[in-house]
């Protein structure tokens, strides 16, 4: 452990276990955090308006934030060795913020404005998650929606893997799953599940509405039969033989682009 006078003890707490998925999952939305890692996902949790609680960074990774550092959080600074004795995993990225969880949104937060919406069932992957999230991010999205029981994307890893667009894209958790699904259908939007069904529409050949919101499942299992049923159309991407689909995150990409509308932005 780190030396460090009893008072500052407790704010190492957010760091401590960072091995166990489990208990992070459990613990973090519960109290309010979630960690940022590596310099680049810090600078956009700053500057996206999310507040940090304290760092945990080596010299030079202290040295690099130092322009963006509040004297009134508490910093600190360790080797790599102590990294590892305090967090249980081996960071060579030098660099862990601890922030305030924003206020959830919910569902209806994410239909103003919005024309291209990702919605994920169950995606229990937390890579998985930030991949689509750093698609959704850069194919345009407005925002993503989550199931219940979907994974957090403000898991360290989520984060990380989405390179910061977790931080950056509007997001609400359903409250009602799938019942929420239809108050996207009552706000204008024609809900679009990507699955493997006999009368699925081959994405090339459906012709996007004004507003879509593009509804895709879990890993292995895909769409439940009551996510399916809630959907207004459902599409797939077609594969050459024997192949009969893609990973989540990669599905999710070749959609939001077939879907469009295209971002304007350099390739």
């Amino acid at each position: 452990m780190l030396a460090l006078p009893a008072e500052h003890r407790p704010w190492l707490r957010d760091y401590l276990r960072l091995k166990d998925v489990q208990l992070r999952a459990r613990r973090e939305p519960a109290e309010g955090l979630f960690l940022a890692e590596g310099v680049e996902v810090i600078r956009r949790a700053l500057a996206t308006g999310h507040v940090p609680r304290s760092f945990l960074l080596s010299e030079q990774r202290a040295a690099e934030l130092a322009d963006v550092l509040d004297p009134d959080v508490p910093v600190f600074v360790a080797p790599a060795a102590a990294f590892e004795r305090l967090t249980g995993v081996d960071l060579h990225r030098g660099a862990l913020a601890s922030v305030h969880r924003p206020r959830p949104r919910a569902t209806a937060d994410l239909l103003p404005g919005a024309s291209r919406l990702v919605v994920l069932e169950d995606v229990v992957d937390h890579t998985n998650v930030g991949a689509v999230f750093r698609s959704a991010a850069a194919l345009g999205a407005d925002g993503v929606l989550v199931s219940p029981r979907c994974a957090d994307p403000l898991y360290r890893r989520s984060v990380r893997v989405s390179m910061g667009a977790a931080l950056q894209l509007p997001w609400a958790r359903a409250a009602s799953w799938p019942g929420d699904l239809e108050l996207l259908r009552r706000s204008g939007f024609t809900v679009v599940a990507l699955a493997l069904a006999d009368d699925a529409v081959p994405l090339g050949e459906f012709e996007a509405p004004d507003r879509v919101a593009l509804l895709l499942g879990t890993e292995g299992d895909g769409l439940s039969r009551r996510a399916v049923a809630a959907a207004d159309v459902v599409v797939r991407i077609p594969m050459a033989a024997g192949v009969d689909s893609l990973n989540v995150a990669a599905a999710s990409a070749v959609a939001m682009w077939a879907l469009g509308p295209r971002p304007a932005g350099p390739g």
